[in-house]
């Protein structure tokens, strides 16, 4: 269960419920199998499975870190099927009636032959884990997407009745200290670590230029960041905790733990329980991001301060 990908958010004015209060909500909206009229789904999940017993919520009481899964599901129907099967069913009008059929008639053609094949259409299951910290007011998701990230969220304010949040935000923006870490080596924190990938983007220009397994601090990389071009990815590193890659909207992907935690993680007796596993792999966790997100805010100058309706001040 260890978090490959991080979308970080900050929670504002929220009023905590008990985890038995919590645990209660979140059954009411558990994940439920797809009925064949429906194309998608998402619901909570048992993080650790059915091996964990169905508990849908693991709190560690004295770090106030919560660990919940969402099971989003949905039916795959490629629209080029859609589309032939549409064709067919136009030509054979059109044949034995010798008409041609409105765009409105291919419209209804095109909803009734979704819906006819919707219920034989395979279904893709993705868990997304989502990590709260409810000491920090901080919620971050386990996902490469922001849109599930986003998806998640609904859930979660659906199953409480209320929930403010917003993308967790920096005094100084994730591009502009990218640029300048790789610019400058003196400007870098002394717990930076610099890796061996980037992202360029030029100013007023999509084209990106990626690199992958380079040395950033060559002379080459230098000149194209004396062109004007501005770093949107970086690879970086926590010693002792984690190594990522930082995006330009502050997501972390790509996320490596430690092996120093791997191994403490994977010696840790749990007696085969997927349960013990589980709680023992989030304690490590949690407390690792909680550390290195504290860290990389440190970094950037602190956080954003939000006006009254919660968006970033300039």
């Amino acid at each position: 269960m260890w978090f490959k990908h991080l979308h970080l958010y900050r929670l504002h004015d929220h009023q905590l419920l008990s985890p038995e209060q919590t645990a209660e909500l979140l059954a009411e909206h558990a994940s439920q199998p797809l009925g064949n009229a429906d194309a998608r789904r998402i619901g909570w999940a048992a993080p650790a499975g059915r091996m964990g017993g169905g508990q849908l919520l693991h709190t560690l009481q004295n770090d106030g870190h919560r660990l919940i899964s969402a099971l989003r599901q949905e039916r795959l129907l490629p629209a080029s099927l859609v589309a032939e099967e549409v064709a067919e069913k136009v030509a054979e009008i059109e044949d034995t009636e010798a008409r041609k059929v409105t765009r409105k008639e291919k419209t209804a053609l095109k909803e009734q032959v979704t819906e006819e094949l919707l219920p034989r259409a395979f279904v893709r299951r993705q868990k997304i884990d989502m990590w709260w910290d409810t000491e920090r007011q901080l919620i971050g998701v386990n996902t490469s997407s922001r849109s599930r990230a986003e998806d998640v969220l609904d859930l979660l304010r659906e199953t409480l009745g209320s929930l403010k949040v917003t993308p967790l935000a920096t005094q100084t923006l994730p591009v502009r200290a990218m640029t300048t870490w790789l610019g400058n080596t003196v400007s870098r924190p002394a717990d930076l670590q610099i890796g061996d990938s980037v992202v360029l983007k030029a100013k007023g220009d999509d084209g990106v230029l990626r690199g992958r397994q380079v040395d950033l601090d060559s002379d080459e990389m230098q000149q194209l960041l004396e062109s004007g071009r501005q770093a949107t990815q970086l690879a970086l590193n926590i010693e002792g905790q984690l190594s990522f890659t930082l995006h330009d909207d502050l997501a972390l992907k790509s996320i490596r733990f430690g092996d120093a935690l791997i191994e403490e993680a994977d010696t840790t007796d749990d007696g085969d329980d997927a349960l013990a596993r589980l709680e023992t792999d989030f304690v490590l966790m949690a407390g690792s991001l909680r550390d290195s997100v504290e860290r990389i805010i440190e970094w950037l100058d602190g956080e954003a301060k939000r006006n009254s309706e919660g968006n970033r001040n300039a």
